[in-house]
């Protein structure tokens, strides 16, 4: 029988991180990034959101790159805790 792990006692939780793209992206794009909040300032378009491992980041990344939208910068903020949703 296969071992199944516990989601409940994952020692990795999801990372926030901050994406920072040149460019403003529509709100149309909420569904395409899942969780990621957006957010503008004048000439950039701001992702925030959890991201629950490296192969999760790079394919958040690679949907940055196929927008064709220069970017600027990525920031890992803080773990993904309840407390801080709530």
């Amino acid at each position: 029988m296969a071992n199944k792990s516990n989601s409940q006692t994952d020692p990795n939780p999801a990372l926030v991180y901050q994406i920072r793209i040149k460019g403003h992206l529509g709100q149309q794009w909420t569904a395409w990034l899942a969780d990621m909040e957006i957010t503008w300032t004048d000439d950039e378009t701001i992702l925030i959101g959890p991201v629950i491992d490296q192969a999760a980041l790079y394919g958040l990344l690679r949907k940055v790159r196929d927008l064709g939208l220069p970017l600027i910068a990525v920031t890992q903020l803080s773990s993904d805790t309840s407390e801080a949703r709530e």
